[in-house]
């Protein structure tokens, strides 16, 4: 094991004899008393020495083996501490993929931060190349959360779209503008291609046939339509068959000017989508009368989709993605983000389940919810 400090984390003296770890509140460690000795032996934690070494380099500082023992003990309890071996022979795989371990350093250090054990942050990025995404629509918001995803290491990203490609698809960092005219599905397809990290995984990305036998069960579907109206009023018979499989969902999109992401939707733990629309009939009788004539009739013009809300729409989405397939709760977990132009102001609503809702997603508490999801995780990664 060679021990390392983890780089992503700046480090300061707060005073004379303790140091902080981090700089933001929701990382920064702080450990004392630190006498200068100690500060100095903190350089020798660069991930070239064991355990033995540095006791012996310790020495010429003063510094007893138990001193060694003991600091290390505690920056390993604190999460300070890395080793670049470590991960599982799944890390030591993607570790042979040289393009991939440089082009992903910045995701393994942010991953490191969050995930305090030795390798985490690498096995983490193996972990997410035997997942499957299905990424439904690929218009400016989808095709750029598809890419995304693909770039930060998802091994199976496939796009769902039909229709070809228009003008106002075109954004940067999703369709390119040599796309237009292309099946929208076609040009998704070769956007995640383009994207993805280190060479394809060991099944073709991208694609959008049915899984074969031996490939991964979807992880987390991502429905990003081009029409935003089907992801702040989504349909629940689109979703029940998610539901009845226990497929997580997560809503994504822009409506008119309003950026929506969420509710990630754990089937039978978080409120769906038949849970939205009955409790938005109980607020407002007359929603159910608007929604059918909004949905009626065909859409002859442009969606409004502006570029920089949709972008941010995607990233935030893809970064909810990447959190829960990472094996934790986002914020979005049955909880709906929403920011309208012009100020941009995000706002979370909470999404309850509904009683009448055969989701069964009602009258389960906080703690059945972490632990159905942490079950569902497992059962991913394995």
């Amino acid at each position: 094991m060679h021990l390392m400090l983890k780089p992503a984390l700046r480090r300061a003296w707060r005073g004379r004899n303790t140091v902080q770890f981090g700089v933001t509140p929701a990382h920064a460690v702080t450990l004392g008393p630190m006498d200068i000795a100690t500060g100095s032996f903190l350089e020798l934690l660069d991930g070239t020495r064991g355990l033995p070494l540095l006791r012996e380099e310790a020495r010429a500082l003063d510094l007893s083996d138990r001193h060694v023992d003991i600091l290390v003990s505690r920056l390993t309890e604190a999460g300070l501490l890395d080793d670049p071996d470590a991960g599982g022979p799944e890390a030591d795989a993607l570790r042979l993929r040289a393009e991939a371990v440089e082009r992903q350093r910045p995701d393994a250090a942010a991953l490191s931060v969050v995930h305090p054990a030795p390798g985490s942050g690498l096995r983490r990025l193996a972990a997410r190349r035997a997942m499957r995404v299905q990424v439904r629509g690929a218009g400016r918001v989808g095709a750029a959360i598809a890419a995304v995803l693909s770039g930060s290491g998802v091994g199976h990203v496939e796009v769902l779209d039909g229709g070809r490609t228009e003008p106002w698809d075109v954004a940067p960092g999703g369709l390119p503008a040599s796309s237009v005219g292309e099946r929208r599905d076609t040009a998704a397809r070769q956007l995640v291609r383009r994207s993805a990290v280190g060479g394809p995984p060991p099944h073709p990305v991208g694609t959008s046939r049915a899984p074969a036998c031996g490939e991964p069960a979807l992880s987390l579907i991502v429905v990003a339509p081009r029409d935003g109206l089907s992801v702040y009023a989504p349909d629940p018979d689109v979703a029940a068959p998610w539901i009845a499989s226990g497929t997580p969902h997560l809503y994504a999109g822009v409506i008119e000017a309003t950026g929506v992401v969420g509710p990630l939707v754990l089937p039978g733990g978080t409120g769906c989508a038949g849970c939205l629309a009955l409790n938005r009939a109980e607020a407002d009788p007359q929603w159910p009368r608007m929604l059918a004539q909004w949905k009626s009739g065909r859409r002859t013009c442009v969606q409004a989709c502006e570029l920089g809300l949709a972008t941010a729409v995607a990233g935030l989405a893809a970064a909810h993605a990447l959190s829960f397939l990472d094996g934790e709760l986002p914020a979005g977990t049955g909880t709906r983000w929403e920011a309208a132009m012009p100020l941009l102001d995000w706002r979370s609503e909470r999404l309850a389940p509904h009683p009448d809702c055969p989701c069964g997603a009602a009258g389960h508490t906080e703690v059945e919810l972490t632990s159905a999801a942490a079950a569902a995780q497992d059962t991913m990664a394995g």
